[in-house]
């Protein structure tokens, strides 16, 4: 349900407003049954797609620690409880939030020169206030909270615990005696009221017991994702099959994430684009207009399976800044990289996922770990990816040098090396271009591979080289030298041997650690294939590792049909 604000002239309004009173039982009377409701005081937004509608509880045992100490201090801080995710509606400067007309009644105590904000549930008597905005809805409680004088509510109302945690005065309504008396307590007494005690909740992606602190923090993991998607109103150039997966990474939490065709009339804040399909004159009139674009790409690691073959991805980059294959300017990759600062816990979370990846062979789109021998012994050993000729990321990174070109140059650079040609999925599957002859490939190159996974000829090979291709961030995760002869993200940070045009501004030297934090861990978005909701990276990696993610259905077989008949007709033709 979605927020809506009534200006009125007097007290009539009219809407439904569930709220949860976590561990306390519904009670009679109007007072109570007006705000309570059942659900934890810590949930799980309802993201679009969802396959879990909240977080599961356990039992502890009398005693045990379920992390509450300073709880109030990491809640404030994180901005969750309640209705975390929802709307934000317009409010005055400075009001008195009021729950219902009852709430008012009898409240001698109120600020007289500030206007009163009605956030209620259904009609109740008239007070003697007059209210100057009636909002229904699902609303962010916090939002609500934030510029409040004052507080007024029932006991049962879990909301007046994040008042008390924000220190806006707030006063309860005895329902029995219709008197106000002002909240005394502290704000770590008043936000276990509403913790059932003994009590934890599963984590929903591994059905682990988290303690309150664990849990709040993956609350906080979610508000984040939330807030930063609220200014984004619609999406354009996303494909039909890709939209069920990407919709729960850029919802604001109120309305469902809405993807148009063509650029809307009217548009209140900023556009996810995914460009390299959305038509360029759509692009032009939304810039001239003065709407801010959102790049929306594939994340690093996408999928069991490939984007050309229509199954959907697990990960996605959104960026305001621009493309992160883009080196034409600054991405919020790049910034980060040149800017951030990464803590001991982000970077030993890098080692692990580095560690993961590594162990199950994962790579963006499959994953193995088959021991491969060395064709030349001794000899060094030097893998070449090809990559989609017409893709944006050799478009831009790459300056679009042709597959063909960058073996020669590596046979230039490496005259002795033993080289292997690894052409690009998308490519094998006949969907894409770049597809280069065999008898000219072999020109430069000493062995065409298409069967091995990419990491098992990453393992195998003593280098890697390519023009922008991922396949060079997964080598570094290796420990392989890379060298680039286009301008990859990952190029310009110390890591690499860059022969291509990198950007100056990339001046900061990092780390591997550095790097894997910044590219897997912060910057991306991922969502679980099991429960449809976002998660971290390391579910995704554990999702892939363990093969628990669906590559199958009718599109996904028709486009591999289609990939087989353009492959045939290429086969022709040459």
């Amino acid at each position: 349900m979605t927020a809506r604000v009534l200006k009125t002239a007097d007290d009539q309004y009219c809407g439904n407003m569930p709220f949860a009173a976590v561990g306390l039982p519904k009670t009679g009377g109007v007072g109570h049954a007006e705000i309570s409701a059942d659900g934890p005081f810590f949930r799980i937004p309802p993201f679009p797609g969802a396959q879990t509608d909240g977080f599961a509880a356990v039992a502890t045992l009398p005693g045990e620690d379920l992390g509450r100490d300073d709880l109030a201090g990491l809640v404030r801080d994180l901005r969750v409880g309640g209705t975390y995710w929802a709307a934000q509606p317009q409010l005055p400067p400075k009001y008195v939030l009021a729950r219902s007309h009852n709430a008012l009644r009898n409240c001698s105590e109120l600020p007289k020169d500030v206007p009163v904000v009605l956030w209620a549930q259904r009609p109740t008597a008239p007070s003697s206030r007059s209210i100057a905005t009636v909002i229904t809805g699902d609303c962010d409680p916090w939002h609500m909270l934030g510029r409040a004088v004052a507080f007024v509510t029932e006991p049962a109302d879990e909301v007046r615990a994040i008042a008390a945690i924000l220190g806006v005065p707030t006063y309860l309504s005895d329902e029995a005696t219709g008197q106000i008396e002002q909240q005394r307590t502290d704000a770590r007494s008043v936000l276990a009221e509403f913790l059932a005690p003994d009590v934890a909740y599963l984590n929903p992606f591994d059905g682990h017991a988290m303690s309150a602190r664990e849990t709040a923090e993956l609350c906080g993991f979610w508000r984040r994702m939330i807030d930063s998607n609220r200014e984004i109103a619609c999406g354009i150039g996303f494909a039909f099959w890709k939209q069920d997966s990407v919709a729960p990474l850029l919802w604001s939490g109120s309305e469902p994430f809405a993807f148009v065709r063509t650029g809307p009339q009217t548009v209140h804040g900023a556009v996810a684009i995914w460009r390299s399909k959305t038509p360029p004159e759509t692009i032009s009139a939304l810039e001239r207009r003065g709407i801010r674009l959102v790049e929306v790409e594939d994340g690093f690691l996408r999928s069991k399976g490939l984007g050309a073959d229509c199954i959907p991805p697990l990960s996605v980059t959104v960026d305001r800044l621009g493309a992160h294959f883009d080196p034409a300017q600054p991405s919020e990759l790049e910034v980060l990289l040149e800017t951030a600062s990464f803590d001991a816990e982000l970077l030993a979370r890098a080692r692990q996922i580095r560690d993961l990846i590594v162990n199950a062979g994962l790579g963006k789109y499959e994953r193995g770990r088959t021991e491969l021998g060395r064709p030349a012994g001794s000899r060094r050993h030097i893998l070449v990816p090809g990559q989609v000729e017409d893709d944006r990321s050799v478009q831009t990174g790459g300056s679009g040098m042709p597959n063909i070109e960058l073996l020669r140059w590596v046979r230039e650079q490496s005259p002795e090396a033993y080289i292997l040609y690894k052409p690009h999925p998308d490519v094998l599957a006949g969907h894409r271009s770049g597809a280069v002859a065999g008898r000219d490939c072999l020109d430069f190159a000493d062995q065409i591979v298409t069967e091995p996974p990419i990491s098992a000829l990453i393992e195998m090979v003593d280098e890697v080289h390519v023009n922008t291709s991922l396949t060079g961030f997964e080598a570094l995760m290796r420990d392989k030298p890379v060298t680039t002869y286009g301008a990859p993200f990952y190029a310009g940070w110390g890591l690499t041997d860059d022969l291509g045009p990198v950007p100056s501004r990339r001046s900061v030297r990092r780390t591997i650690d550095e790097l894997v934090a910044a590219t897997l861990l912060v910057y991306p978005r991922y969502r679980d294939p099991l429960t449809g909701i976002p998660c971290p990276a390391e579910v995704v990696v554990a999702r892939l590792a363990a093969d628990a993610t669906d590559s199958t259905g009718l599109v996904v077989a028709m486009r591999r049909l289609q990939g087989r008949f353009m492959r045939r007709l290429r086969s022709i033709a040459r």
